[in-house]
């Protein structure tokens, strides 16, 4: 069984539609949870109208309003749950692919999102320096030396749309609602990296319209600062032993794009 969330918050309607379609066309969605964070319940109708449960719920964050689903799926007996933004489509059934590929592995512009877990140095080089100054730094970090038609194993994939086997879950707990938005999908990718595999995988394809909201907005940017600190505040800010050892592991195995071949001149 494969049950979604997605969490709005005045969401334009066309996005909530458009990837309730995604959901409803896959055959092995079982269910799927709207938990609406806005201050009315306008999109209720949307929800509802592509067959999805709706949930009303005061505005607590990403995290936690993604826990309310996956709690519920939880104790239906899901045995994967996808987590995704309404800002997110797809062609095909990307769900049954992912389903498939997570059956048979029981052990567990190209936007990057699988990276190496972070840095201060990182975060606020990618948010506040010029891209002339760290385009090797956001190489690196970003891990734009890897082969993307290969899957590898990373710490830290993106939460604008994961896939999780339900087990991982129960075994190492829900999004930490201490973090309103933004660094949960860090945070709860490397809990579950320690005992299994979490894998960016090139067999499906995503579309994300990437909004960068912090960006554009200064209250999203406060936001963001707020709970990156208190991210590295939980993890550490220059000592993080476990960081540095799964970023480490992660150089030694990820698979690297091929040197062009040089033909020479005969």
């Amino acid at each position: 069984m494969v049950t979604a969330s997605i969490v709005v918050h005045r969401t334009p309607e066309s996005d909530l539609s458009t990837a309730l379609k995604c959901l409803a066309a896959s055959a092995v969605v079982d269910a799927v949870w709207v938990i609406d964070n806005s201050p009315d319940a306008s999109l209720r109708s949307v929800a509802v109208a592509h067959g999805a449960r709706y949930v009303k719920v005061d505005n607590r964050g990403f995290g936690a309003g993604h826990n309310v689903a996956i709690r519920r799926a939880l104790d239906r007996g899901a045995r994967y749950h996808i987590v995704m933004n309404a800002d997110v489509r797809w062609e095909g059934d990307v769900p049954a692919t992912l389903a498939a590929y997570m059956d048979s592995h029981p052990d567990g512009m190209l936007q990057y999102t699988a990276r190496r877990l972070p840095t201060p140095l990182d975060l606020f080089a990618k948010r506040f320096l010029p891209k002339s100054l760290t385009q090797r730094l956001m190489h690196r970090y970003l891990l734009a030396e890897a082969d993307h038609s290969a899957p590898f194993n990373v710490p830290y994939l993106l939460g604008s749309f994961m896939f999780f086997r339900c087990d991982a879950l129960r075994a190492e707990g829900l999004f930490d609602e201490r973090f309103f938005m933004y660094p949960e999908d860090i945070d709860i990718t490397r809990r579950i990296h320690r005992h299994w595999l979490t894998m960016y995988l090139p067999i499906a394809t995503i579309v994300h319209a990437h909004a960068a909201a912090s960006r554009h907005s200064s209250r999203m940017l406060r936001i963001h600062i707020v709970n990156m600190v208190r991210y590295f505040n939980k993890w550490g800010w220059l000592i993080d032993p476990e960081r540095r050892r799964f970023n480490r592991r992660l150089s030694r195995t990820l698979p690297r794009k091929s040197p062009p071949l040089d033909i020479g001149r005969g």
